[in-house]
């Protein structure tokens, strides 16, 4: 008999669950993802934007996924999508999108943008799956204050 899991509940976070969050970036966030998690950056994120970091929650299992829906008045944005390993390929990825959608529909957004690296097949196939284009006509310039 297969076991059956409940579907997880998508939430806005809190500063409860950083230590959860920042766990889930260490085991299944991209490669790619070049800025440093830290506690403070993610309070940071959630006391500047509350309600831009979304989590899914299994009621046995806590925080099995996270994204990051950003609002700047002038689209969407979203990234820092990450579903616990052993959850994949169970729907908590698109519900987590489809509840950053909605999130940033209410918010005034007309178009989304998803950062994804191209190199990441798997995600790149997530985003057209979710009815994502790839957008070819936009380069995206990124330079670090950091010094790194």
């Amino acid at each position: 008999m297969a076991v059956t899991r409940s579907a997880p509940t998508i939430r806005e976070a809190t500063t409860d669950d950083v230590g959860a969050v920042l766990a889930l970036w260490e085991q299944a966030r991209s490669e790619n993802a070049s800025t440093p998690d830290t506690p403070e950056a993610l309070t940071t994120l959630l006391t500047r934007s509350p309600g831009a970091l979304l989590v899914a929650e299994h009621e046995r299992d806590g925080i099995v996924g996270a994204i990051v829906a950003g609002w700047d008045g002038w689209r969407g944005n979203m990234y820092r999508l990450a579903v616990d390993p052993k959850h994949r390929r169970q729907g908590v990825a698109l519900s987590l999108a489809r509840h950053a959608e909605a999130q940033l529909r209410r918010q005034g957004a007309r178009r989304i943008t998803a950062l994804v690296a191209h190199e990441e097949l798997h995600a790149v196939e997530f985003w057209i799956r979710a009815g994502y284009r790839r957008d070819t006509t936009i380069a995206r310039f990124v330079k670090s204050l950091t010094g790194g």
